[in-house]
């Protein structure tokens, strides 16, 4: 429910808000986003939310967003390595699922071109929300 009356307000006021990009709010939002990584698996939407009203530029927001989610992941597979989740079946998935990611990755670049900088952050948000309704749907 968080995430959508979350997407919904910033949505609404999103040009008023203006996070300043100090190492306070750097902070306050990294560890929002480790906190709700720890929790509740979903460590992405403080950063991305913090990022999209940073950033001057869907491009810069991409590239904030990516180089985030890159370090975590990595951390995030090493930890998981270091416990022995990582076995030759999570291996062999693990490729099968590149081919996806190409995929995905490909067709995401060609829509990403051909969306407005002032659409791009309300498909953000609206991501968002639907991301809490299905968490709604599941639990």
């Amino acid at each position: 429910m968080a995430l959508i009356l979350i997407s919904i307000y910033f949505a609404l006021f999103s040009q008023k808000i203006k996070l300043p990009t100090t190492k306070r709010v750097q902070m306050g939002a990294g560890t929002l986003s480790g906190l709700m990584g720890g929790f509740f698996g979903m460590q992405g939407p403080p950063a991305v939310l913090y990022f999209i009203q940073s950033e001057p530029s869907k491009e810069h927001y991409m590239a904030m967003a990516q180089t985030y989610f890159l370090i975590g992941n990595v951390m995030m597979t090493f930890v998981r390595a270091y416990n022995g989740f990582f076995t030759t079946t999570v291996l062999t998935d693990y490729c099968f699922g590149l081919g996806g990611v190409v995929i995905g990755t490909t067709l995401g670049a060609y829509v990403f071109k051909r969306i407005p900088n002032r659409i791009f952050r309300y498909i953000v948000y609206a991501y968002i929300a639907i991301s809490g309704v299905i968490i709604l749907m599941t639990n």
